[in-house]
């Protein structure tokens, strides 16, 4: 901690990472454990978050991340999706494809931009909000080898026909971005992607990523 910083917001941040870390919820004495305070500075922190809707406690007294959390993700998505317009747009118009950004939503690939290229004749029509389970189709499963190989490894993922009949797609992972889980790619009209796609997909990631950092 520094002079400039809030050792009370600091604290009941760190109360809201925990709670997001656990399926269950903690209790005051553990989270009382963990922060390496004592009882009574907890009771006041999450009663303050639970003013703002950020905590709730069920009957058992176990504390968890209440819904006011999601109000405030909701603006995550514009903030995103701005960031990766320039990468996408470059992809969508290099490739000739329609290019896209999606990000996990639950069990979903959540598509949160997508940029068509301005010069073909034709391509796929892929529009934000459309979802998708994530073992299915390159975005999904790009997401899910990243999973598997861990955040270092870049590469990408091809598919055919797994959403679209006639329609490949290439996607590589974000690496690197905390508190972000996606990927970018393309989707074509295609029997197969060219052998070029893949590696400018990857490119087109790491652009992401970093307008993300």
């Amino acid at each position: 901690m520094t002079a400039e910083t809030s050792q009370t917001l600091d604290r009941g941040l760190r109360v809201l990472k925990l709670l997001a870390d656990t399926d269950h919820g903690l209790t005051v004495t553990e989270l009382s454990n963990k922060l390496g305070v004592n009882r009574t500075v907890v009771y006041r922190l999450l009663a303050t978050l639970e003013q703002h809707a950020l905590v709730r406690r069920d009957l058992g007294g176990r504390a968890r991340v209440g819904l006011g959390v999601l109000r405030l993700g909701r603006q995550v998505h514009p903030l995103v999706r701005e960031a990766a317009l320039p990468a996408l747009r470059s992809l969508a118009e290099d490739i000739g494809a329609t290019a896209h950004l999606t990000l996990v939503d639950g069990a979903d690939a959540l598509a949160v931009a997508v940029v068509e290229p301005t010069w073909t004749d034709y391509h796929v029509a892929y529009r934000a909000g459309f979802r998708h389970p994530l073992d299915r189709g390159a975005a999904g499963r790009a997401i899910l080898a990243a999973r598997h190989k861990g955040a270092d490894e870049p590469g990408y993922t091809l598919t055919h026909g797994e959403l679209e009949a006639g329609a490949s797609g290439a996607a590589a992972p974000l690496l690197g971005v905390t508190g972000v889980e996606g990927s970018v790619g393309v989707v074509m009209l295609a029997d197969a992607v060219p052998e070029r796609v893949g590696p400018r997909v990857v490119d087109a990631a790491r652009e992401v990523a970093e307008a993300l950092r």
